[in-house]
């Protein structure tokens, strides 16, 4: 048996009394919830890679000696900024 439908609530199933045109739509399904799923973990992974390139940014300028200019962490702050981009 398989579970369609999302979350818990789904709807059961029995796979062997689908005929194929249904096993198809099924699959295509399938095929578009699980492309959504690596969609939403790749802009979970670059939204985390950008998060540490800030945090390691604004790091870097903690340790700076004070008077220097904060000019770095202005851009940082920027909606244009390179961390904050959306592709």
């Amino acid at each position: 048996m398989a579970s369609k439908g999302s979350g818990g609530g789904g709807t059961v199933v029995e796979i062997d009394k689908l005929s194929v045109e249904q096993l198809k739509s099924l699959k295509e399904q399938a095929d578009l919830e699980v492309n959504v799923l690596q969609d939403s973990l790749n802009n979970i992974r670059t939204a985390t890679s950008r998060l540490e390139a800030a945090s390691t940014a604004l790091h870097d300028l903690s340790l700076r000696p004070q008077g220097l200019s904060s000019f770095p962490l202005f851009l940082l702050l920027l909606p244009h900024s390179r961390f904050f981009t959306t592709d």
